[in-house]
């Protein structure tokens, strides 16, 4: 029920005459400046449209026209063949298989030279440098086909960023917009336009350190360029189909929303890197990284969205989890860590921790896959004493940089690592006592597990935090069937829907990653990465070395890799063949409508992704948004929501007054939509307010006639804005 996350039309990529690009979305640039002639071809006839007022910019942009032509046209290159007639087909099919034999052969010399080398040296960090350019050209590529990003406008491309996508990047443009980087933190720490009326600090509440961080190097970047007098964006007049008016487009690293995603697919093309050395360092081989980087590009649809949503948490989150798996498996396998392990250990926590509230669960599992692994001897007591303890000063730290959020304190996560330390320090005098072996791996097992939900359950009482829904929360309401208000917002939308001696705590770590992502089809993006730095095992001596000297272990792999690149090619073909261009006509007239034609301080409610789009664009202020995880957001969601209910206009129109809401904005689609069975606003107000069962639906009434506790002041096919009595 958080609505789409992408609106985008697709076509088949089979040929031109039906790509939607070409036949109904083109469009064609001109020149910001007079003077120089276009460098396309123009239509046949030319039409007056109507434009909508734009806000207009001012400073240096250059002139001049740029060629366009149309994109996915290719031209074959003329080859130059031998006339049949002259080769014999002895000859042709004796040349067809000399070649592939001669291919064969230098693969499986350079696959043998790969398994052989090491991970360290010149030839890996290549590698790993290539890998990370070749996923970042992969991510803007299937970004831009997707959405025809480069010839969108400012606005068009802010209601790109839908749900809570748009509202993380509300704040980026807040500092980027304001007349100094520290005013700009300042608003975003005071605001005032998420819940009206109430003033927030944001980067306490949505882990926003990852704007503040851009928006600064956005600022800086800005600057400089200025000092020296370069340009940083080059703008464009797009016209577009009837009846869109012309809009302004501009490229270039001096545009927001271009330097925004730029940064985090850099980022996660990075990531890619840090695949490589991973499985490169896990298997032992340079073969085996290469192995991950292959199974991470063919199941790429299933280990990442970042392509489809940049500016999601998990966007910034995920890499520094890599990252720290990474140093958490050279640290395991190492017999004497240095300092300078355990430190970068701890940075990566905090940055794997400070952008995404889900963090601290991952990291749960991670010290649930560590502690039986200690409990049998696995790792030295020494060694993962000080791992717990780094793990503490992570919290601690996140906990300061997040102004004190109690959040960091009653997780699992941090109830884990405490109980874990008590275990540790008591364990010689627990085994004065005489027990077996056996028990006292039972002993341990169980006053770790019992402890933690203890401790959680303490923690979260005494900081009053346990009316915050968790990713915790949510896995007990699909195993036990637990249903209400809030569990079915969460659990209707799809990406929450079901899916489908290192060695050891990677299996475990595996293990603990395929339950998260059974339950929750969101959390896939760790299952299908992990399987992939798993594949990377299949090339390691130390597992098949028995194999190697018994049959020829690099034509299973070769083979394996092949069979495997047969469907990870058709995986790829289907990402490659998505083509659309991102167009919402009905809400860019709403946003434009809101704009113009009310007081900038005018209250809005709504659904949450529409609410959103309405901070970003018009900097109107709301009441509720799509960040579900705090009570009293939820509270005011359900009163926003009960618009969709069974109960009377008056009672919704006094409650929505009590919010000092002036406008509601009231979406015909949410009055039908049913994503699954049970999963309509109908049939979830049903469940949670039996009493009015049986009632007429509310929005139905308002479609009709929205008087006399509302008056309809504007509408189009999608939206209607209702106005408060």
């Amino acid at each position: 029920m958080v609505g789409q996350t992408r609106n985008n039309l697709r076509g088949a990529a089979s040929g031109p005459s039906h790509s939607l690009r070409s036949t109904q979305a083109r469009r064609r640039r001109r020149a910001t400046e007079a003077g120089e002639p276009e460098l396309e071809e123009e239509p046949k006839e030319e039409v007056n449209r109507p434009e909508l007022p734009l806000p207009t910019r001012r400073g240096n942009l250059p002139g001049g026209a740029r060629s366009y032509s149309p994109r996915r046209i290719r031209k074959l290159k003329t080859q130059n063949c031998v006339p049949v007639e002259m080769v014999t087909r002895t000859d042709l099919l004796n040349g067809r298989f000399q070649f592939l034999s001669s291919f064969l052969e230098q693969l499986w010399d350079k696959a043998q030279l790969l398994q052989r080398r090491q991970v360290s040296g010149k030839g890996a960090f290549c590698i790993a440098v290539f890998v990370s350019i070749l996923h970042w050209v992969h991510l803007i590529t299937l970004f831009e086909n997707d959405r025809h990003f480069s010839h969108l406008s400012a606005l068009e491309r802010e209601m790109t960023f839908r749900t809570e996508m748009g509202l993380y990047y509300s704040y980026f443009k807040t500092i980027v917009e304001a007349p100094s980087f520290l005013q700009g933190l300042w608003m975003i720490m005071n605001d005032r336009l998420t819940e009206y009326p109430l003033v927030i600090n944001t980067v306490k509440r949505f882990h926003l350190y990852p704007e503040v961080i851009i928006a600064f190097c956005y600022r800086t970047f800005v600057g400089i360029m200025n000092l020296f007098g370069l340009e940083t964006k080059t703008c464009w007049n797009v016209t577009r189909i009837e009846p869109l008016n012309e809009v302004q487009s501009c490229e270039g690293l001096g545009d927001p929303a271009c330097f925004y995603v730029g940064v985090i697919f850099i980022l996660n093309g990075i990531m890619m890197g840090l695949f490589f050395m991973y499985g490169a360092y896990l298997s032992g081989t340079q073969l085996g990284g290469i192995i991950t980087v292959l199974c991470y590009f063919f199941n790429h649809g299933e280990a990442t969205r970042v392509m489809w949503t940049p500016p999601l948490r998990e966007s910034f989150s995920y890499p520094f989890l890599v990252l720290q798996m990474y140093i958490l498996t050279v640290i395991l396998r190492t017999t004497n860590n240095s300092r300078r392990h355990f430190i970068a250990l701890c940075l990566s926590n905090v940055a794997f921790m400070l952008p995404w509230q889900f963090a601290q669960f991952i990291l749960f599992t991670q010290i649930a896959s560590l502690f039986p692994m200690y409990i049998v001897g696995y790792i030295e007591p020494n060694k993962f004493q000080k791992i717990i303890h780094v793990n503490l000063i992570s919290v601690f730290l996140c906990f300061v940089f997040m102004f004190g959020n109690p959040m960091y304190l009653s997780s699992y996560y941090s109830s884990s690592l405490l109980i874990t330390l008590v275990i540790i320090l008591k364990r010689n005098k627990i085994q004065r006592f005489g027990v077996s072996e056996l028990h006292f791996w039972v002993i341990q097992g169980s006053a770790w597990f019992f402890g933690t939900i203890i401790l959680k359950f303490l923690t979260s009482k005494i900081l009053g935090v346990s009316d915050h829904i968790r990713l915790s929360d949510l896995i007990a309401a699909r195993i036990l069937r637990y249903t209400d208000f809030d569990t079915l917002i969460y659990t209707c939308a799809p990406e929450f829907d079901f899916m489908e001696k290192e060695i050891i705590f990677h299996t475990l770590q595996l293990l603990a990653f395929t339950s998260l992502a059974v339950l929750i089809m969101r959390l896939k993006l760790f299952l299908t990465p992990h399987m992939c730095v798993m594949a990377s095992l299949i090339c390691s001596r130390r597992l098949f070395g028995w194999l190697f000297c018994r049959v020829r272990f690099m034509l299973v792999i070769l083979s394996v890799v092949t069979i495997m690149s047969i469907q990870g090619y058709v995986n790829l073909h289907n990402q490659w063949s998505i083509i659309g261009e991102f167009n919402n006509l009905p809400q860019e007239e709403l946003i434009q409508w809101i704009k113009y034609n009310t007081r900038p301080d005018a209250v809005f409610a709504g659904a949450m992704p529409t609410m959103a789009s309405v901070k970003l664009s018009t900097l109107h202020p709301i009441v509720n948004h799509p960040h579900y995880e705090d009570a009293d957001l939820r509270a005011r969601t359900k009163i926003v929501y009960s618009a969709y209910s069974r109960k009377s206009a008056k009672e919704v129109r006094d409650k929505l007054v009590e919010l000092h809401v002036n406008y509601y904005i009231l979406e015909e689609a949410w009055c039908v939509v049913r994503t699954k069975p049970g999963c309509s606003m109908l049939e979830i107000w049903d469940v949670e307010d039996p009493s009015n069962s049986a009632n007429p639906p509310l929005c139905s009434v308002l479609l009709k006639d929205a008087r006399p506790y509302f008056t309809t002041v504007f509408q189009n096919s999608m939206y209607r804005v209702l106005k408060l009595n």
